[in-house]
């Protein structure tokens, strides 16, 4: 069983859907939530960066969790949303299909699944059973530093990407 980093008591999770899967992340690393704004293209990118958009005025990057996972671009529906992540590791917003319920959970968590691909698995803190189905939690900071961001993480740091 894994930990999810948390100490002691129950994980609230903010979930969501996408591609049919219920995923979520812990409350502590969402600052909120919101419908798709505009989303500005940036040239050159990832194919997990969607784009950027503004947030009261700061420059936000926007993360196609989709592509991220392996899956095709995330099509942006009516009950599309932002999910704004605030970690020590960054601030971004990840496009989901849907929102769902928020559910309290107790840790430990289960490990993710033996056979899911490793750069899947290192982006979760791990799987939970509910009466629904299985929730895959995801860590915030693996998400945020996944391989295919972390050259504009260090750009951005290094002042040379505005």
């Amino acid at each position: 069983m894994v930990s999810p980093g948390v100490s002691g008591g129950p994980l609230r999770l903010v979930c969501f859907e996408l591609r049919a899967q219920e995923l979520a992340l812990p409350i502590a690393d969402v600052r909120e939530t919101l419908p798709v704004p505009p989303v500005t293209r940036v040239f050159l990118a990832p194919r997990c960066l969607a784009g950027v958009f503004s947030l009261r005025g700061d420059i936000v990057p926007v993360i196609d969790l989709g592509v991220l996972l392996g899956l095709p671009a995330t099509v942006v529906g009516a009950d599309s949303r932002i999910v704004v992540v605030d970690h020590a590791a960054g601030v971004a917003g990840i496009v989901v299909d849907r929102l769902r319920d928020l559910r309290t959970v107790e840790p430990p968590l289960e490990p993710p699944p033996a056979n899911l691909a490793a750069e899947v698995a290192s982006l979760m803190l791990g799987v939970v059973a509910t009466s629904t189905g299985s929730v895959r939690v995801l860590d915030a900071r693996a998400v945020l530093t996944a391989p295919p961001l972390r050259a504009l993480a260090r750009s951005d740091a290094e002042g040379r990407v505005s």
